[in-house]
């Protein structure tokens, strides 16, 4: 199966060598030869060379720890307090920071709230236009009933006179005849 990827993890292997697996409990003739490292220093904490005239790095890597551990009251206490100033300055930008972010904060919810109140508004002007234009054809239609009707209206009085009238002369007529 061919696959679009190359397959170099696959290909790419590589070797440990001793010093890359992890320390294992030391031997009895390793504990031995750390006894003689320690012998070498004297008791004033300087290396004694070996027999080739060398210092191990383990009798040089303890002595700088040595050096290390000695207490410097001055270097150390205005460390602390030089610490402690860089705290309280990070503090002070972290604090105003907080209070810009706080206020940026309300600022967007009263913007928010703005906005939600506008749109709520033009929500309630749309259902108030369309309840407007139902009233509104509603009301054309009760017009458009009530203009057929005056005409049917003034028709009928129209007839209603025309009878009037033929009624008048009728009258006339029989009152002649009867005379």
């Amino acid at each position: 199966m061919s696959s679009y990827f190359p397959r170099t993890k696959d290909l790419t292997r590589t070797r440990r060598s001793v010093t890359d697996s992890p320390p294992s409990s030391p031997s009895p003739t390793e504990k031995s030869f750390r006894h003689d490292r320690l012998s070498r220093l004297d008791s004033s904490g300087e290396n004694i060379p070996d027999r080739l005239g060398r210092t191990s790095s383990y009798i040089r890597r303890e002595t700088r720890l040595a050096s290390l551990n000695k207490p410097e009251q001055d270097i150390t206490s205005k460390d602390y307090k030089k610490m402690y100033a860089d705290a309280l300055h990070e503090n002070d930008r972290l604090k105003s920071r907080l209070q810009d972010s706080k206020q940026e904060l309300v600022s967007i919810r009263s913007q928010l709230e703005k906005v939600t109140q506008r749109q709520d508004r033009i929500a309630e002007k749309s259902t108030l236009l369309e309840s407007e234009k139902k009233e509104k054809q509603a009301l054309e239609k009760r017009v458009s009933g009530m203009e057929d009707e005056i005409k049917v209206l003034t028709e009928l009085k129209m007839d209603n006179q025309r009878l009037k009238d033929e009624n008048g002369a009728l009258i006339r007529v029989i009152s002649k005849l009867s005379k």
